[in-house]
């Protein structure tokens, strides 16, 4: 690609340097475009895609660290950007430079700079990027191979690093999270990368066995052990033998039946309902529960040896509000699905209907923007979605959204930054880290918020 052909973003928080850039390459590039507010970044790259990104180092003219720069460098692999990004700064210092391209900046630039050195630092970026740009670098975003989960989001990459180092080896896992969040899919990815993938691979919903019916589901009864025990049947731990065991909704048993579970566990044996002779089982345990994990601590709703015992390692799923741009990610998946099971082409989205995706709180997850897609794929009239074509679930209890979109969420930005520095005592260095933002950043939020 020639930068005539090339898409560029600005970023600076000097008016006099994006009016200079802008002229520079009005002639130069297809189109520039500019922005003070880095704030804004999520929001501009989830309208557009862009080929490079001029990326201003410090947003505070007091403090020339590059932290911030540095912040949202990061940040535009998060907004799932595959743009190049060249740093620019006042400051030259050397080892900030190879911070920058050691965290994946294409280049650097010091201002003022000669415009010939900006377009050529321009053009052997873009030159870069066509050599770097290939399959196998989107393959990397996920590299749980052969799973259906989906995501570019840093926190979704979390998980996929957290999959990769524990599924070959036989640690119980935990898996936390709400509602439609995709728990079954981490389990069956866990499997799936494990030594035992050739396996079987057996899930039950334990929350939904009723008294009667828990024991001899997971361990099986021989034939008259009662009314209508008609014939011996192996339990679901002696079916998942050398496999992987999946209890889902673990959190929802009653203490008798996790007395019981427990002595299964530590003993790696079954005894059928109706027999005395216990059945060696040689199983990978994975759990799952919507029940908070502080809530799963408190005994008197849970066994703590129990809790021990399932949790090795544990995994937390986030809700699809926290997963940025991987909304439009699942949305298009499911579009392309769902357009090849109705027979219809595949959907693209508006603008406003990227909006609406972006700013909806899903309190129903990915199983909400499952069904919204289908919907829309259903009902809408053109194979452009627009807003008014998704229509979220009335059966799920979103937010109240009388207020603007905008203080609704930082309302929720406010508040978490309010726990955050109170857990850390007011102390501004940890609660920043803990919030994964800089302490310049955290500062701004404090005066923005008048905390």
């Amino acid at each position: 690609m020639s930068l005539k052909q090339a898409s560029v973003l600005v970023i600076d928080d000097d008016t006099d340097v994006l009016t200079a850039v802008r002229l520079l390459l009005k002639t130069e590039a297809k189109e520039v475009v500019t922005e003070k507010n880095p704030e804004n970044l999520r929001a501009i790259l989830a309208r557009q895609n862009f080929d490079l990104i001029l990326l201003d180092m410090n947003f505070n003219s007091s403090i020339n660290t590059g932290n911030e720069g540095l912040f949202w460098l990061n940040k535009t692999r998060e907004f799932k950007s595959g743009a190049a990004v060249i740093m620019i700064t006042a400051y030259g210092h050397i080892d900030l430079a190879v911070r920058c391209l050691k965290e994946g900046a294409a280049d650097f630039v010091v201002k003022p700079w000669h415009n010939e050195v900006l377009i050529n630092v321009l053009k052997e970026a873009l030159a870069k990027r066509a050599k770097t740009k290939s399959p196998q670098v989107v393959a990397a975003k996920n590299p749980v191979v052969g799973s259906e989960l989906i995501g570019e989001s840093a926190i979704m990459q979390d998980i996929f690093y957290k999959i990769e180092k524990i599924a070959p080896t036989d640690a119980n896992i935990l898996i936390l999270g709400e509602n439609g969040t995709g728990k079954d899919l981490i389990a069956k990815a866990i499997h799936q990368q494990s030594l035992r993938a050739a396996k079987p691979y057996v899930k039950v919903d334990v929350g939904a066995l009723s008294e009667n019916l828990f024991e001899s589901e997971l361990f099986g009864h021989k034939k008259g052990a009662f009314t209508d025990a008609r014939e011996d049947r192996e339990g679901r731990f002696e079916a998942a033998n050398t496999g992987t065991l999946f209890l889902d909704e673990i959190g929802n048993i009653a203490l008798h039946q996790q007395a019981k579970l427990l002595s299964v566990l530590q003993n790696r044996q079954v005894t059928r309902l109706g027999s005395n002779q216990p059945v060696a089982v040689d199983i990978r345990l994975i759990c799952a529960t919507n029940v908070p994990l502080m809530e799963l601590a408190n005994e008197s709703r849970f066994r703590r040896d129990l809790m021990y015992r399932i949790n090795t390692v544990e995994i937390t799923v986030p809700p699809l509000y926290k997963r940025g741009t991987d909304i439009l990610l699942l949305a298009k998946y499911f579009g392309k699905v769902y357009s090849k099971k109705y027979l219809k082409p595949e959907p693209e989205f508006d603008t406003k209907a990227t909006e609406k995706l972006l700013q909806y709180g899903f309190p129903g997850n990915v199983r909400e923007l499952q069904y919204t897609m289908e919907r829309a794929v259903i009902m809408a009239d053109d194979h452009v979605l627009q807003a008014k074509d998704l229509i979220f679930s009335p059966i799920e209890q979103a937010p109240e959204m009388s207020e603007p979109d905008e203080l609704r969420l930082s309302s929720i930005e406010k508040n978490t930054i309010l726990r955050v520095i109170e857990k850390n005592s007011g102390n501004i260095t940890k609660a920043a880290k803990e919030l994964g933002i800089t302490r310049t950043a955290l500062y701004r939020r404090l005066s923005k918020y008048d905390i």
